[in-house]
């Protein structure tokens, strides 16, 4: 079972990827960092923990991390997840204390104490593992594998026509992060191809009497409403819950490719610009592992099993 930190600004994707992660047999989530991002932070906490309580995961310790970008400022989500994060009717309270801390030290600190045994998967912006690094420069040594959910490999963006919203909000981060890292990303370009779910999938959803299927059709209110046309997508995208997926169950990539990844990190109109040297142009190691295929069909029956029986890993057998 690999032992995983989950990084997360806690929003409607974000909570189905950390109900994954807690639900399969293949993780064991040992902590959860927030970091700014998607809603206002306060909101992303909360929604972090209600998440993990739908999962009976509540002795997950939730630390709170950066509660801003390292050097920019940035704009909410909430036009995507609906007003607080979770499709904009639900709010939770959960009087779940957090744990004591801050998520940066946190990381490093367990990564100390299990060095070569964690896996980070961070599905928000970069800025607590940036934040990790100036701390502890061996952090790169010390972790077993670190997955990025984030940036636009050769395709639009989905906040910018450059850039996609986790690599946007803190290209400082992302820059930062992934020279240091050998990082596994899960890019934007992979979601709208493999990880979106049409709409027979989502009436299939709605079919289903369980909580978790009602929590699912609740935080996704918003994005189903609006639709993602205007991106060429005909349902909704799950980009979070498809990079806990392929953490979890390596049957479901299906082709991938390793380059030098860098990140514009300069204000303006390319600002978290993805920059991946296919063709080796800059002579810089590659050392960033692409996700460039995955089952789609695999990863459906894996959100399904989830939704219908809390057993995801039932969509790979």
């Amino acid at each position: 079972m690999q032992r995983v930190i989950v990084d997360t600004d806690t929003a409607g994707d974000d909570t189905q990827a950390l109900a994954l992660a807690c639900l399969t047999d293949r993780l064991s989530v040992e902590a959860v960092t927030v970091v700014a991002g998607n809603v206002p932070f306060d909101r992303e906490v909360e929604n972090a923990k209600y998440a993990l309580s739908l999962v009976d995961s509540t002795e997950v310790p939730v630390y709170e991390g950066a509660r801003q970008p390292l050097l920019k400022e940035h704009e909410h989500a909430e036009e995507i997840h609906g007003e607080g994060g979770l499709g904009g009717d639900l709010h939770p309270e959960t009087e779940i204390e957090s744990a004591d801390g801050f998520g940066p030290d946190e990381i490093v600190r367990r990564c100390r104490d299990a060095p070569g045994e964690i896996t980070l998967l961070c599905i928000g912006p970069l800025t607590n593992l940036a934040l990790a690094y100036a701390r502890e420069p061996d952090l790169p040594d010390l972790v077993d594998e670190v997955w990025v959910m984030g940036g636009n490999v050769h395709c639009r963006g989905n906040v910018t026509p450059a850039a996609e919203f986790n690599f946007w909000v803190d290209p400082d981060a992302a820059k930062r992060v992934l020279a240091e890292f050998d990082a596994t990303l899960v890019d934007w370009g992979l979601c709208l191809r493999d990880g979106a779910m049409g709409e027979a999938v989502l009436e299939t959803i709605d079919g289903i009497d369980t909580d978790l299927a009602d929590f699912f059709a609740a935080v996704i209110g918003t994005l189903r409403e609006s639709g993602d046309a205007e991106i060429g997508v005909d349902g909704v995208t799950q980009p979070d819950a498809l990079a806990a997926a392929l953490l979890a169950y390596p049957e479901l990539r299906e082709a991938t490719g390793t380059y030098h990844v860098d990140i514009d990190e300069r204000e303006g109109l390319t600002r978290g610009y993805t920059f991946a040297d296919v063709d080796g142009t800059t002579g810089e190691p590659a050392d960033t592992r692409v996700i460039e295929a995955a089952d789609a069909d695999g990863f459906e029956r894996v959100v399904l099993s989830m939704l219908r029986d809390r057993n995801p890993d039932a969509g790979v057998e």
